[in-house]
C-alpha cells in the first residue's frame, strides 16, 4: 500500500472546507500528491495537466454537475472516480455507477470509510496483475485488450473503466464457465460486497455495450438466470 500512497488524487468539490478536510485527513494517512478543484472547468484542466490516478468527485458543482463531468472525462480518460455526494437516492447512485464511476459515497461520511473505499479502488486498479501481462482476446470483430484496458474495433478504441476491467478479467479467467454473482461482487468490491447486486447489473450492461454487437441480445456475455453470467470465448472451450 505504501507505493499506492504516492498516487495522485484530485478532490473536486465546491465546498472549500470539505476539500481541506478530506485533503488533511488523506495527508495524515500518508498521501502526498493531492490536488483540488472547485468547478467542472477547473477539474478538467487539472485532469489534463496533472493526470491524477483517482478523482473524488462531487455532483453539485457551480458550473455543471458531476454526472456531466464524468461523461466528458470518459471521452479521454479511464481514471477511477469515486463520487462523494449529498444525493443519496438509489437512482443517483446507479446513474453515477452506470456512467463509469467506481464507487459512490453519500455525505456525510466517515473519513475512515473514505480511506477504505479509496484504498480498495487503488489496490484493484494499480496493484494486481503487475507481474505478468494481462491477456488479449477476441470476441467476434472486437479485440479485448485487458493489458491496455481497451476494446478495439475496426473503427474505434473504447476504454474500459477500472470496474469493467476487473469484471472482464474475472470473466476471462473463468471463460466458458458460469461465474456467480457473489464471485463477481467479491472480485469487484472485495469483502464489502453485500448489497452490490443491482450495481453489478449496471456494470454488466455497460460491458455489453462495449463488447457486443447487440447489447440487448448478447452473444458473448450471457446471463445464467439465478446463478450469474458466462463469457463465451471461442477456441477456449
Amino acid at each position: 500500500m505504501e507505493d499506492l500512497k504516492h498516487k495522485k488524487l484530485l478532490i473536486v468539490d465546491d465546498e472549500s472546507d470539505l476539500r481541506e478536510m478530506v485533503e488533511g485527513f488523506l495527508r495524515k494517512e500518508g498521501f502526498t500528491r493531492i490536488f483540488q478543484a472547485a468547478t467542472c472547468a477547473e477539474a478538467l484542466r487539472n485532469i489534463r495537466a496533472a493526470k491524477p490516478d483517482l478523482v473524488l468527485l462531487d455532483i453539485m458543482l457551480p458550473d455543471g454537475d458531476g454526472f456531466s463531468l464524468l461523461k466528458s472525462l470518459r471521452q479521454f480518460s479511464s481514471v477511477p472516480v469515486l463520487f462523494l455526494s449529498a444525493r443519496g437516492e438509489d437512482e443517483d447512485r446507479l446513474l453515477g455507477l452506470g456512467l463509469g464511476a467506481d464507487d459512490y459515497m453519500v455525505k456525510p461520511f466517515l473519513p475512515r470509510e473514505l480511506l477504505l473505499r479509496l484504498s480498495a479502488i487503488l489496490r484493484r486498479v494499480y496493484a494486481p496483475f503487475r507481474q505478468e501481462q494481462r491477456p488479449i482476446f477476441q470476441l467476434g470483430p472486437r479485440v479485448i485488450d485487458l493489458e491496455s484496458g481497451i476494446v478495439r474495433t475496426s473503427s474505434e478504441d473504447v476504454s474500459l473503466t477500472a470496474k469493467e476491467l476487473v469484471l472482464l478479467t474475472k470473466f476471462y479467467e473463468n471463460r466458458n464457465r458460469i461465474v456467480t454473482n457473489d464471485a463477481l461482487c467479491q472480485a469487484a468490491w472485495s469483502d464489502d460486497y453485500y448489497g452490490y447486486e443491482n450495481t453489478l447489473m449496471v456494470h454488466i450492461r455497460r460491458i455489453r455495450e462495449k463488447i457486443e454487437e447487440l447489447p440487448s441480445n448478447p452473444e458473448h456475455l450471457l446471463t445464467v438466470r439465478g446463478l450469474g453470467y458466462k463469457l463465451l470465448v471461442k477456441g477456449d472451450e
